[in-house]
């Protein structure tokens, strides 16, 4: 039965990846169909994010009340309205009313399940867990590239709202199969008393492991939005369907490195897949950065940012009830979530505006910071706990 569990948790997130990539692969033939600036897709992004940030804080509350399963549940409810949504939208101001059950949905379901993950399964768990969300976010691009090559972008998401009504169908049966982890009362061990957010923000090394998530989140957010748009400026020749397709490129290196990780985790920690995932991505990110009219280079880099990047997100998570205690984890991963969705709400609106004026090069320089910035500021995590523990 635990495996059944586990397999319905995957397909989860392979609903939470489903919707994230699907906005930015969709965007250059959404800008130019109802000519509108390239720039412009921030501002959806980020009253996404909005409500994903708002979600977030209310999950652990939420999840104590009506427990994982029926949050995963209503979650994923709230995205297919989101995406049913956006294939209707005809006007740009209609893409707002249907962000917030996207964003909504999005958030709840990823705090949900990243703690409770992080609470009863191993690293290896947690990172297949990611792989899987990776899968999601691979497969909607190219849905879309689908439907703008023979229908239009709308049925993008159409589509892809109809492989998140199977998985809702497959995660409603699997109802029984949450009951595995109870404790000797026979309750689930979730619902237990929560550490209030001051509590939290007072242990040592919490500050800085949000502050290195936020950084490391918006980097996700700059380049998960923007990949497509890149091809789009750098490489215009190539096609629209291709530039949509190339969206997945960042989301298939991230599902291969968290394969990877997924295998190496019980013989590599934490830290050090952190640690290696920082050094991989910096090596993508140079490669992007390389001016040829060339594609293969970027294609390649961007690959391997995607597989840097791929350890970095659930290991951060897996190690929130490691440096801080179980019962700690619940509220910290939601301030992590948080910090999260304030870089991925921040940082794409601020380089959207700037690559609008600038140049679109400034991705590479924009991921080789944050990344870099991200790694450092976990070292110093580390450093504190060390010192908290000595």
């Amino acid at each position: 039965m635990t495996i059944f569990l586990i397999t319905i948790i995957y397909l989860c997130f392979v609903s939470l990846g489903l919707p994230d990539s699907l906005l930015g692969a969709a965007w250059p033939s959404i800008h130019t169909s109802m000519n509108l600036d390239s720039s412009l897709v921030s501002f959806i992004a980020l009253t996404i994010t909005l409500f994903t940030t708002i979600s977030t804080l209310f999950t652990p509350k939420l999840v104590n009340k009506i427990t994982t399963k029926y949050v995963v549940i209503i979650s994923i409810v709230l995205t297919i309205i989101g995406l049913v949504g956006f294939s209707f939208c005809t006007q740009f101001y209609m893409f707002f009313i249907f962000a917030l059950p996207y964003g909504l949905g999005a958030g709840a379901i990823d705090a949900a399940l990243n703690a409770y993950v992080a609470k009863y399964y191993s690293a290896r768990v947690m990172n297949f867990l990611h792989c899987f969300y990776g899968l999601g976010a691979i497969i909607s691009p190219n849905i879309m590239a689908l439907a703008i090559t023979y229908t239009h972008w709308g049925d993008g998401f159409l589509w892809t709202s109809f492989i998140q009504m199977g998985i809702l169908v497959c995660v409603i049966a699997s109802i029984p199969l949450w009951k595995i982890n109870l404790n000797k009362d026979g309750k689930e061990e979730e619902k237990e008393q929560l550490i209030s957010f001051k509590d939290a923000f007072k242990m040592k090394g919490v500050i800085f492991t949000l502050i290195a998530f936020f950084l490391y989140c918006s980097a996700e957010g700059v380049v998960f939005l923007y990949t497509s748009s890149f091809y789009a400026e750098i490489h215009p020749y190539i096609g629209e369907e291709l530039i949509a397709a190339f969206g997945s490129l960042v989301f298939l290196g991230l599902m291969v490195g968290r394969i990877i990780s997924g295998i190496i985790s019980s013989r590599v920690n934490d830290k050090w897949l952190i640690r290696g995932g920082v050094v991989v991505s910096l090596i993508g990110v140079i490669l992007i950065s390389i001016p040829l009219n060339n594609v293969i280079p970027s294609v390649i880099g961007f690959v391997i940012l995607g597989a840097g990047m791929g350890p970095i997100y659930p290991s951060i998570q897996h190690l929130a009830p490691i440096n801080f205690s179980k019962k700690a984890s619940a509220t910290i991963i939601a301030l992590q979530m948080t910090f999260a969705y304030t870089g991925f709400t921040v940082f794409p609106v601020v380089f959207g505006f700037m690559q609008q004026y600038i140049s679109m090069w400034l991705l590479p320089i924009f991921m080789f910071l944050l990344l870099g910035l991200s790694g450092l500021f976990m070292e110093i995590t580390y450093l504190k706990i060390k010192r908290r523990n000595n």
